[in-house]
């Protein structure tokens, strides 16, 4: 009885290999390092070590009140009963209250797109799909801009409007690559032709702005950015994070399956369709969530998955939970430079929006992949 236990535990587990903890210890301390020197820079003038006892703060971690404050919001941490006067130290309060939401947003923005893209890559098992190739992004892109230019009255729902723009535009996507079923390629070439359109319909909005403000935030949804975000944007983009990561987790050995091929998923007794589009869903949702609070940061969901399955093999078990570490660590790496490159080049205060840094880093990165695999663009 012992010895099956052990047989059992040894296949549940056996995945959890030395090299997915590396990857997760890697990815962890970059983004921890990366974030620190992020909440060292501003201008209130703090050392390295003072940043470090104001994030690691007792006073916050262990009084419930704080964190529910922080986290949930005034409003609503009153209402659960939480008391939200508080006082916390000078250097405390600026950390938390100012500088800590953008590398949290930063963090929860890469862990979604690295699985958005890790999930569409599975569901039409070409390494090539992302949540930019097929469409998602666009879509979602264009119903913030639609939201912003033409129903401003409405920027409040502008997560909900990030989701609904997403799911349609796959849908549409969907709906073009079905002949009676799907099949990757048709995916991938119908996401390719709903977001250029999708694309030319987000340029075309700005001539209908004539508000400069308006046509800045526009451009600043278009390129990706994390300046300005605060704690709202933690609470926009935690609940669907909550549901994403575990989602996805869960559904990485279906997505396991997928990979052996349509015929064969259905001799195990999968329904395939069903299963693509469900966890299609879940990479929506990821996706909308991202755009909704940075706007369009590219090249992320698309070379992330593949830097994690370069290190832990082509698994899903493995390589969601890798996904989960390296995406927040290459988008909070991609901010600190994007917002002091500048700085430290020319003294001047000049912030550079996320997404040209991922773009700048991810091409080249995509273009060496090219050249090492000859294959590439089949899983």
């Amino acid at each position: 009885m012992a010895t099956e236990t052990r047989e059992v535990l040894g296949r549940e587990v056996g995945w959890l290999d030395r090299s997915l903890a590396v990857t997760c210890a890697a990815g962890l301390v970059v983004t921890v390092l990366a974030g620190l020197v992020q909440v060292r820079f501003g201008a209130y003038d703090m050392t390295f070590w003072q940043v470090v006892g104001a994030v690691f703060d007792p006073l916050v971690w262990f009084r419930p009140n704080v964190l529910a404050s922080f986290v949930l919001g005034d409003g609503l941490a009153s209402a659960l009963g939480f008391r939200t006067e508080f006082d916390l130290p000078t250097t405390t309060l600026i950390v938390w209250n100012v500088r800590l939401p953008r590398v949290l947003v930063g963090a929860l923005v890469g862990l979604n797109l690295a699985l958005s893209g890790a999930v569409f890559q599975a569901v039409t098992r070409n390494e090539l799909a992302s949540p930019f190739i097929l469409g998602v992004s666009s879509g979602a892109g264009f119903a913030v801009l639609l939201t912003l230019v033409v129903f401003a009255n409405f920027a409040a729902l502008l997560p909900l409007t990030a989701a609904l723009g997403g799911t349609v535009a796959f849908l549409v996507v969907y709906a073009i690559a079905w002949q009676g079923g799907t099949s990757p390629v048709r995916l991938v070439l119908a996401g390719v032709i709903v977001g250029t359109v999708l694309n030319s319909m987000q340029t075309a909005l700005f001539f209908f702005a004539s508000d400069l403000g308006t046509v800045q935030a526009a451009i600043a949804w278009t390129t990706g950015s994390l300046t300005g975000v605060d704690w709202e944007q933690v609470r926009m983009i935690l609940p669907p994070t909550l549901l994403v990561l575990p989602g996805a987790v869960l559904g990485a050995r279906y997505l396991n399956v997928l990979l052996l091929g349509e015929s064969t998923a259905s001799a195990l007794g999968m329904r395939v369709e069903r299963a693509r589009f469900l966890l299609s869903a879940l990479a929506i949702l990821a996706a909308a969530a991202a755009v909704a609070v940075a706007g369009i940061v590219g090249f992320v969901g698309l070379i992330v998955p593949h830097m994690v399955r370069t290190v832990v093999g082509s698994d899903y078990r493995r390589l969601m939970v890798g996904c989960a570490f390296v995406g927040p660590a290459l988008l909070v790496a991609a901010d600190l430079g994007a917002r002091l490159a500048f700085q430290f080049a020319t003294g001047a205060p000049i912030q550079l929006p996320v997404g040209i840094v991922t773009g700048l880093v991810g091409g080249p990165y995509f273009l060496y992949l090219m050249r090492r695999e000859q294959n590439l663009g089949d899983l």
